[in-house]
């Protein structure tokens, strides 16, 4: 079983594909499912300009797909020779190196070349080639505000655009991530008693504000943070950075230290949104913004310990907007 596609981030559309091949092979002995992964998006050799911002590596991504139910993930590197490939030709050196039974795809699916190939021409090679072609239906995910959105990476960036983490997880059926490596910023924050982890991404990262997340340390710990994006309006930069205060016991204004068992920089942290909590502002004295990052702390701790929770996660965002501009200037 085969099935080809970008697959970025991974989400429950995605994951219907790949659970609908593992259904079919299932039911022939012997027989695997391999998905076949762009990696990066085709547009970043197509047209540079238009390629979006990736949700997922390639790593995250091969998890995730095996995860599903994918027995291999196989990388395809873009190329200018591989994109110019006619329908014909890519799926015969498809045929040729896997043997596939079939292939299941997306009912949007193009290939080839100019993206001449769809499922009709595809189930026509298949017929005298010896495969079969399933189609699978879109997938759908109610978002927090009752509407129907279709399960594509689009919607996701869009959600993330505008800080909608929660429905950014309903679509991928997980807390949207950051991973990226502690590298080092400002320390400014290790003198006023909150001192962050700036983190090196190279995924899309969320509209700019506060945001209640779980944090997993390299040897598996994990801790509730409190994870900042944007500028640092209140002490007048305009570089974006992603910076996590993780919500250690008796950490809050004591003397800065590193983290016990870990190097101050180097090293990879794993940060899952779990809800926005509230946009950034620029604060009119810093005694103001840290009584406002005492609350935005007591907040995220609360939001990550239900769990993400729909109903809890709604009641305590809505408490974090209310307090969330006190002693703050737009």
């Amino acid at each position: 079983m085969v099935t080809v596609g970008t697959f970025d981030g991974v989400h429950v559309g995605h994951r219907a594909l790949v659970r609908r091949a593992r259904d079919i092979a299932d039911r022939r002995p012997g027989a695997r499912v391999v998905a076949l992964v762009f990696d990066p998006n085709p547009l970043v050799v197509l047209r540079p300009e238009a390629a979006p911002p990736l949700l997922s590596t390639f790593e995250q991504r091969s998890a995730w797909l095996k995860a599903a139910g994918a027995d291999e993930v196989v990388r395809l590197e873009p190329t200018p020779e591989l994109l110019g490939e006619t329908p014909e030709q890519f799926v015969d050196r498809t045929v040729a190196s896997l043997r596939p039974i079939a292939f299941v795809e997306g009912n949007d699916f193009r290939f080839g070349r100019a993206r001449a190939g769809t499922n009709a021409v595809l189930a026509e090679l298949g017929r005298s080639r010896g495969f079969q072609v399933e189609v699978v239906q879109p997938v759908t995910a109610a978002l927090n505000d009752h509407q129907i959105a279709p399960a594509r990476s689009t919607t996701v960036r869009w959600l993330l655009s505008n800080g909608r983490v929660g429905d950014a997880a309903t679509v991928l059926g997980r807390p949207y991530e950051l991973h990226g490596v502690v590298v080092q910023g400002d320390r400014r924050g290790r003198t006023i008693g909150f001192p962050t982890a700036n983190v090196r991404v190279s995924t899309m990262v969320p509209a700019d504000g506060v945001y209640a997340a779980a944090a997993t340390l390299p040897d598996g710990r994990e801790l509730p943070a409190a994870v900042s994006i944007g500028t640092k309006p209140t002490f007048g930069e305009r570089e974006r950075a992603v910076e996590a205060f993780l919500l250690q016991p008796g950490q809050r204004g004591a003397k800065w230290a590193t983290i016990a068992g870990l190097p101050e920089y180097g090293w990879m942290l794993r940060l899952r949104l779990v809800a926005w909590v509230r946009e950034q502002v620029r604060f009119h004295s810093l005694e103001a913004l840290l009584e406002q990052m005492e609350r935005d702390c007591d907040r995220c701790e609360e939001i990550v310990r239900c769990k993400g929770d729909p109903k809890d996660v709604s009641s305590v965002s809505s408490r974090a907007m209310a307090a969330g501009a006190k002693g703050a200037i737009a």
